[in-house]
C-alpha cells in the first residue's frame, strides 16, 4: 500500500512540495477566495505539514511564494517530452521574487522553489539540462520532412521500445520511408528520433502591448535534445503555434545548433522591461 501523501518544505532553500490540489487551496486563501468542500482533503494536509494554521492564514514562508504565483509579470511554461512521458516545468517571475516549479516522472507533486531574479536564464537553461560538452558539434545541418513522416517515426520509436531485443533505429528508418520519406531523410531522422532524450516546448507570456491594444504577449522556441547527436532546434512549425495549428501534411524541421544558440533563444524569450504592462497598484483607502 503506498504511502499517503503529505506536503512538505524545506526551511534551507525555501523550497515546498505541493501537488496541484494544494497549490489551488494556497491560492484560494491567498486571495481571499472560499476554498470548495472538494479540496477539503488538501486543506487538511496543508494545516497539518503546517503551511496553513486553522483560521485559514498561510505560514509566513509561504508569502513570498504566494505573492509570485497569484500575481505574476511573466509566466515561462516548459513541456518537455521524453520516454518517460512528458512533464511540464516552469518559472513565474514576480514583481519581487522569482519561483521556479519543477515535476518529476510518475510524482503528482510539483517542487516549488525560490531563485535568485538574476539567475532567471541559469534556471531555464537547468530546467531543459543544457550541457556545453558531450554533444556533437554543431554544423550546417537540416532535416526536413512532413509531420505525418515524424509522427509514423515516433509511433514505430513507441512500438520498438516494448520490444525487448528491437532493432528501434532500423525499424524508425522503416516507418518513416514507409510514410513518404527519402532514404537519406529516413536513416538520418531514425538516428536522431532514437537518441532523443527531450523533445522541449518553452513558453513565455505577459502582459503586453500590440498596435496600441493590451494583451497577452508571447514568444517560444521548441527544440530537441539528441545527447550524443547535439541539440536540434525546431524551425517548423512555427513557434508560437496554436493547439492543433500543424496536421499531418505540414512541414517540419530540425536545424542541428550549438549550446551557445540555444542559451541565445532563451534569453530572448524574456521580455524586456518596456514590453510589460503592469498592473495598476490598488488605491490606498
Amino acid at each position: 500500500m503506498s504511502e499517503r501523501h503529505m506536503p512538505s518544505f524545506d526551511v534551507t532553500r525555501s523550497r515546498f512540495r505541493l501537488n496541484d490540489d494544494e497549490v489551488f487551496v494556497l491560492a484560494q486563501l491567498a486571495t481571499g477566495q472560499p476554498v470548495p468542500e472538494s479540496m477539503a482533503p488538501a486543506a487538511a494536509r496543508l494545516r497539518d505539514c503546517g503551511l496553513t494554521n486553522g483560521a485559514g492564514e498561510l505560514s509566513a514562508l509561504l508569502l513570498p511564494l504566494m505573492q509570485t504565483l497569484v500575481q505574476p509579470a511573466v509566466i515561462v511554461s516548459l513541456e518537455a517530452g521524453g520516454r518517460q512521458g512528458t512533464l511540464h516545468h516552469g518559472v513565474l517571475i514576480g514583481e519581487d521574487h522569482v519561483v521556479c516549479h519543477e515535476t518529476w516522472p510518475g510524482q503528482e507533486e510539483a517542487e516549488y522553489r525560490l531563485v535568485e531574479p538574476r539567475t532567471v536564464v541559469w534556471t531555464l537553461a537547468d530546467l531543459i539540462g543544457l550541457r556545453r560538452s558531450g554533444a556533437a558539434e554543431a554544423g550546417d545541418e537540416v532535416v526536413e520532412t512532413t509531420v505525418g513522416v515524424l509522427e509514423a517515426g515516433l509511433a514505430a520509436l513507441e512500438k520498438a521500445a516494448s520490444t525487448p531485443g528491437a532493432d528501434e533505429r532500423g525499424q524508425v528508418a522503416e516507418a518513416l520511408r514507409a510514410a513518404g520519406a527519402s532514404d537519406g531523410t529516413a536513416v538520418r531522422l531514425a538516428e536522431l528520433i532514437v537518441e532523443v532524450r527531450s523533445n522541449w516546448r518553452m513558453t513565455a507570456a505577459w502582459q503586453g502591448r500590440q498596435d496600441g491594444v493590451q494583451g497577452v504577449s508571447a514568444r517560444a522556441v521548441a527544440a530537441w535534445d539528441c545527447g550524443p547527436l547535439g541539440y536540434w532546434l525546431r524551425e517548423l512549425p512555427a513557434e508560437p503555434m496554436a493547439e492543433g495549428g500543424a496536421s499531418a501534411g505540414s512541414p517540419f524541421r530540425l536545424r542541428h545548433v550549438a549550446p551557445k544558440h540555444i542559451w541565445q533563444e532563451l534569453t530572448g524569450l524574456l521580455p524586456d522591461e518596456g514590453e510589460l504592462v503592469r498592473e495598476p497598484a490598488p488605491a490606498q483607502g
